[in-house]
């Protein structure tokens, strides 16, 4: 059954109606219309251009770590992270209803989710995981296919929302599974500017250094000399062979330490750009923007 449209932003999501994007979205703006789109890169681009009000992506998770594709569709893209939510996952193994264990050969979902249940797969040699573009999604070809001796990890969500059946749950390797996610507004737009003057928060920056020995250690020098705590980090190709970019997040008291931090990262000749900075999630707070 269609969700009903809420009354607040428009906020794209990557995946199908019933994918974890989808639950996280709403965890974090309740009132939310979530908007459906295939990519990462599309999700930004409704944003950049004014079609949907906000996008969320998801950028780590407990278990894959760091999501790559999520971080080259915010490259050179006018948006910047405003807010961040956490979810937990939990992987549920669905089917056309009357289906059975024994009677599964092949198993659809996301390679993150797919990797995520690895322990289940090694015990279980006869089924064959297959990779789809979104767990969801996985479950949508499963209902809408009537597929028999195909089944799909996929959120509890989507399991009821396409009428399947859910065979086993709590399918991933670890019980803390969770993924974390970024609300991405258009650069300048009305909204982003609602943070606490002091109370700690986290910026989100990319940076690309010099092709030299050390380059990388006096980076980061410059963050553990001011005590402040690097809580991400990831390299990416810059698009120039064997050079890469480096994503950073870290955690500092007040804006303005940000921006001497950041200031004194580029007197050193790195190229900084400021992807954005937010309130850490706190599961406690009522979320009800």
């Amino acid at each position: 059954m269609a969700r009903p449209a809420g009354d607040g932003p428009r906020v794209g999501f990557q995946g199908e109606p019933g994918a974890f994007s989808e639950e996280a979205l709403l965890a974090l703006l309740p009132r939310a219309l979530p908007v459906p789109r295939r990519t990462f890169r599309e999700v930004v681009a409704a944003v950049e251009t004014g079609v949907d009000d906000a996008g969320l992506l998801p950028v780590e998770n407990t278990l894959a770590g760091g999501v790559a594709a999520a971080f080259d569709a915010l490259r050179g893209a006018g948006v910047r992270a405003v807010r961040e939510v956490v979810i937990p996952i939990r992987h549920f193994l669905v089917a056309v209803p009357g289906s059975r264990l024994e009677g599964l050969r092949e198993v659809r979902s996301h390679p993150v989710a797919l990797a995520q249940c690895e322990r289940f797969f090694a015990a279980h040699p006869a089924l064959t995981p297959v990779a789809v573009h979104d767990t969801a999604g996985a479950a949508r070809e499963v209902a809408e296919g009537r597929l028999s001796g195909v089944g799909a990890l996929a959120p509890r969500q989507a399991a009821q929302r396409y009428g399947l059946e859910i065979l086993l749950e709590d399918l991933q390797d670890r019980d803390d599974n969770q993924t974390r996610f970024l609300l991405v507004r258009r650069t300048g737009s009305e909204g982003m500017r609602h943070l606490p003057r002091q109370g700690g928060l986290k910026s989100l920056v990319e940076v690309e250094t010099e092709n030299r020995p050390g380059a990388l250690h006096a980076l980061l020098g410059v963050f553990a000399a001011r005590g402040l705590d690097l809580t991400f980090i990831e390299s990416r190709p810059t698009g120039v062979p064997w050079t890469y970019r480096f994503i950073l997040e870290f955690r500092h008291p007040s804006e303005d330490e940000a921006r001497s931090c950041l200031a004194e990262v580029e007197a050193a000749g790195h190229t900084v750009r400021a992807l954005g900075t937010y309130v850490p999630w706190a599961p406690s707070r009522e979320e009800t923007s």
